[in-house]
């Protein structure tokens, strides 16, 4: 068996710490917005002056007017929290959690895919009125939240074959969807859209979170042997693409020097007993590309057309 080695350690970067904030309500989230966009315009200004242009011009991009975080805290590989859509008024609302390699530095990669998303949401808003759970008869509002609430593993590492970051991300992820519910309220209908290394997060979080559906996209597995497993009342939704390399990833458990190594069963696996839905022929970074048939099928399962979505 060969184990990849860690990436060499880069210098770390200095910035401010995150900004002070109470959980949000619907009344502060624009306040929660200006402080996190002048965290984001400190961490550039500090980061240039160290050097690194690359992080300086992703914390700069995060500055801009129109970027809405809940969250930003530009040390280390930095974490965000970014909402794309009216979060204040939503009824729809679909969290992504990220897998390997997403850092402050290829959050942009990220972002796309949850912009992408509020576009087909937009979209299918517009083409289809549905019942919301905030009006009655009206179109239903939408919001995306791009979650990189925790420090991703690199593809390139041990700590990708293990659990270890999944348990670390578990709890600051159930805190972040019990303050999410603070804001949107009960009847919210909150969909959790985990991708890759992110499908093991949300395995480890999934018995304390407060969600109506939990969709596992390009997964190595949970750490789950099946939807009971995880012990969680939401429905549990599997995809791969056709191209998607995880297929060559094992799906078992090993013990190698006292770490379980690997994630078990294959969510897309008749056994575990997951909804799975059709992803087309895309690879493993496709899942949110505009035009796919797993775009389509997500955006389905965030506003609650389950009926309509075609199974693999």
């Amino acid at each position: 068996m060969v184990v990849p080695v860690s990436a060499a350690a880069r210098p770390r970067i200095p910035a401010p710490g995150p900004a002070a904030l109470a959980p949000p309500t619907t009344a502060t989230l624009d306040q929660a917005y200006t402080a996190n966009r002048a965290n984001a315009a400190e961490a550039s200004r500090m980061a240039a002056a160290h050097g690194d242009r690359t992080r300086a011009a992703a914390d700069r991009a995060m500055a801009a007017p129109s970027r809405h975080f809940l969250t930003f805290d530009g040390r280390g590989q930095g974490l965000a929290v970014e909402v794309l859509g009216d979060l204040a008024h939503a009824d729809r609302v679909a969290v992504l959690v990220p897998g390997s390699d997403t850092t402050l530095e290829t959050y942009g990669r990220f972002r796309a895919g949850a912009a992408a998303l509020q576009d087909r949401l937009n979209s299918f808003d517009h083409r289809h009125g549905t019942h919301g759970t905030h009006g009655s008869t009206s179109r239903p509002h939408t919001a995306v939240i791009a979650w990189l609430g925790y420090e991703t593993p690199g593809t390139v590492s041990t700590t990708v074959l293990t659990t270890g970051r999944a348990e670390d991300a578990a709890p600051p992820l159930t805190r972040f969807i019990r303050e999410l519910r603070g804001v949107v309220g009960e009847k919210a209908h909150v969909s959790l859209l985990c991708h890759s290394y992110g499908t093991v997060v949300c395995g480890r979080a999934a018995r304390g979170l407060d969600v109506d559906d939990i969709a596992l996209i390009g997964s190595p597995g949970t750490g789950a042997d099946s939807v009971s497993a995880l012990r969680t009342s939401a429905r549990i939704w599997a995809a791969r693409g056709a191209d998607d390399w995880i297929v060559n990833v094992p799906h078992v458990h090993a013990d190698l020097f006292g770490t379980t190594v690997g994630f078990g069963a294959d969510p897309v696996s008749p056994a575990f007993g997951a909804h799975v839905f059709a992803a087309g022929a895309g690879g493993h970074s496709d899942y949110f590309k505009p035009g796919s048939v797993s775009l389509d099928n997500l955006a389905r399962i965030v506003l609650g057309d389950t009926s309509e979505v075609s199974r693999a």
